[in-house]
């Protein structure tokens, strides 16, 4: 059994415990204070647990140059990338009133801090756990600093290789053992044979210790829902207002409507996943008694005979009598009374 552990107040992971669903606002809230809040009511209207955001210090997450760079693209913010960036860098005060609000409306926020001083931050904040985005969690020094701040963390793991993965488990278990690992391929969108959701079952057998989950960026659901069957027990998916509006992420993401049925649809499956002892349902028993098959005499058989197969048969019959698969054992056995041809044969007519 996978750890459990409180990845927020009152609510555990792994085990048994329902999976935990993650509304990856990141930035596309466009810039827009009103926006990202209208996005945090989504989540939380779509059944979400939790609405994320990216947080980052710019200057600490890239050098000047990269900031200086011209930026043309379509989706672009500002003549430079930096300008870009700052556009959708939510500032500290603003970051606290989204807090504010996602505790108001009951639904659990947090970010990835995309730089050591932006986990710094989101620690004084008091965030429930920190996001480690894929392009960090080869980042020793700052996945160090992190596993420190002794908050649950969630670890994606777009572009690392396995053997980085164990390195990464073996740096962070040691320090804060709250914390659990995503099988993530980092491309927008990401196309469905590069999805690769066998890894969950590599990680479940090399980290049987902690809970493994995914972080998906694919279009539409099939997906996260196969990867919840395959026991993920948190999920984290790209959401948006609008797929058509300027900006990278947008159309790997999930609109109002793919994020209620995805939400929908892993709690049903969830549902189904059920016990794994096979047995006989109270809900068989109707089917069982109209067409569930019987052994019956193929001809009539006296009172004291010795039963041989030649004198049986299976038939869906009334009243029910033995299974079919007690057959071979009924060779030898003696019957206490006459049993007419095609009559059931039940266990109160077979001598001990």
């Amino acid at each position: 059994m996978p750890l459990q552990f409180e990845l927020c107040p009152g609510r555990m992971v792994g085990g048994d415990h329902p999976c935990f669903i993650i509304a990856e606002i990141g930035q596309n809230h466009q810039g827009d204070l009103e926006i990202a809040k209208k996005m945090i009511r989504m989540a939380k209207d779509c059944g979400a647990d939790c609405a994320k955001f990216q947080k980052s210090v710019l200057e600490c997450k890239f050098n000047k140059k990269a900031l200086e760079r011209p930026y043309n693209s379509p989706h672009a913010w500002g003549k430079t990338y930096g300008d870009h960036k700052r556009h959708l860098e939510f500032n500290h005060d603003q970051y606290k009133e989204l807090q504010k609000y996602a505790e108001e409306i009951g639904i659990y926020f947090t970010a990835s801090g995309m730089d050591e001083m932006a986990v710094e931050f989101l620690h004084e904040l008091g965030v429930p756990f920190i996001k480690v985005a894929s392009l960090d969690t080869n980042n020793f020094p700052y996945l160090k600093t992190t596993a420190e701040k002794g908050r649950p963390m969630v670890i994606s793991s777009g572009m690392q290789s396995m053997e980085t993965m164990r390195r990464v488990y073996n740096l962070v278990k040691p320090i804060n053992p709250n914390f659990c690992i995503l099988q993530c391929s980092s491309a927008y969108p990401l196309s469905v044979e590069d999805v690769h959701l066998r890894v969950i079952r590599e990680y479940q057998s090399a980290f049987p210790d902690i809970p493994i989950g995914y972080s998906g960026h694919e279009t539409g659901i099939a997906i996260t829902v196969a990867a919840v069957a395959m026991g993920a027990k948190v999920v984290e998916r790209h959401v948006t207002l609008d797929k058509t509006w300027k900006g990278n992420d947008h159309q790997a993401s999930l609109e109002p409507n793919e994020l209620a049925e995805l939400v929908r649809s892993i709690r049903l499956v969830e549902k189904a996943m059920g016990s794994p002892i096979k047995r006989l349902l109270p809900c068989e028993m109707i089917c069982r008694s109209k067409l569930g098959k019987s052994v019956v005499a193929k001809t009539k058989i006296p009172a004291g005979t010795a039963l041989t197969l030649s004198m049986l048969c299976v038939k869906a019959a009334e009243p029910y009598g033995l299974p079919p698969e007690d057959i071979f054992e009924l060779e030898g056995k003696t019957v206490k009374r006459d049993i007419e041809e095609d009559e059931s044969i039940t266990e109160e007519e077979i001598e001990k």
